[in-house]
C-alpha cells in the first residue's frame, strides 16, 4: 500500500510497523527521526494537489488534528480518507488496531499489545484525584477542558481535571481564575506550547507544577506505552 498520513500520532504508528507504507507525512510529523517520506504541508494546511500526485491508496486523518474543508477536497480527488476520532485510551487502542490491521493489513504490531498491557497493568489509584489545571497554550491561556484524550489519561492516572465539564474542550482562561480554580496541581506539557521550568510554573505560585512530556501526554502510538511508565512519576 501508499499510504499517506496526517497526523504525527499515526505517522509514528505506521512507521513503527511498516515504514515502506508510508509516501507522506505532515511537517510536523517528528518521530521517529529520518522519514524518507514527502513532506505535504501542515495537519492544518496540507497540500492537497501534492498528496493527490503521490497516488496513496490510503489517506489518514483524525477527526480533531485535521480540518474538514481538507479532507473533501481529498475526497474530491478520489481518495480514500479514513478519519479516526481518539478522545479515550480505548478508542487509541481499537483506532490504531483498525488503521493498521484492518485499514492497512498489517499484522497486529506487538507494541500495541506491549501498550495496552502496560496500561491494564496501572495499579488504580488508591487516593482521591488531584485537582489540576492543564495548560496548553499561553497569550491566551488556554487548557484542557471535557472529552480529551489526555484528560482520559491523567484520569487514568489519579488527576481530575478541574475544567473536564468546561462546555468547551480547548477552553480560554485567565490565568487568575485557573489560579483560584481550586487546583493542586498543574501539568504542563511541552507541546504544543513548550512550557519549560522557566517558563510556565511562574504563573502559579501556589501550585505544585509537573513538567511532562507532551508527547507521552497526548499522541496514541508506539509512546503509549512508555507513558504508562513515565507519566506517574512526573506527575508526582
Amino acid at each position: 500500500m501508499r499510504v499517506v498520513s496526517l497526523v504525527p500520532s499515526l505517522t509514528e504508528a505506521v512507521a513503527r510497523t511498516a515504514p515502506g507504507l508510508l509516501v507522506g507525512v505532515t511537517d510536523w510529523c517528528t518521530h521517529p527521526a529520518g522519514l524518507a517520506a514527502a513532506r505535504i504541508g501542515g495537519t492544518k494546511n496540507p497540500d492537497v494537489a501534492a498528496i493527490a500526485a503521490l497516488a496513496p491508496d490510503l489517506v489518514i486523518a483524525n477527526e480533531e488534528e485535521n480540518r474538514a474543508p481538507d479532507l473533501d477536497a481529498l475526497r474530491a480527488a478520489g481518495l480514500d480518507v479514513l478519519v479516526t476520532e481518539v478522545r479515550t485510551l480505548d478508542q487509541a487502542f481499537t483506532g490504531l488496531h483498525h488503521v493498521l490491521v484492518d485499514r492497512c493489513g498489517l499484522a497486529r504490531p506487538r507494541w500495541l499489545d506491549t501498550a495496552e498491557a502496560a496500561w491494564a497493568a496501572l495499579p488504580t489509584p488508591s487516593a482521591p484525584p488531584r485537582p489540576a489545571v492543564v495548560p496548553i497554550w499561553r497569550r491566551p491561556w488556554m487548557v484542557l477542558g471535557h472529552d480529551t484524550f489526555a484528560g482520559d489519561l491523567l484520569a487514568r492516572l489519579g488527576v481530575r481535571n478541574v475544567y473536564a465539564d468546561h462546555p468547551e474542550r480547548y477552553p480560554r482562561v485567565p490565568v487568575d481564575e485557573l489560579n483560584a480554580s481550586g487546583a493542586e496541581l498543574v501539568v504542563l506539557p511541552d507541546e504544543p506550547y513548550r512550557f519549560t521550568a522557566d517558563d510556565g510554573p511562574e504563573a502559579f505560585p501556589a501550585l505544585h507544577a509537573a513538567l511532562v512530556d507532551g508527547r507521552l501526554l497526548t499522541w496514541y502510538g508506539p509512546s503509549l506505552a512508555e507513558a504508562a511508565r513515565a507519566l506517574p512519576s512526573a506527575l508526582r
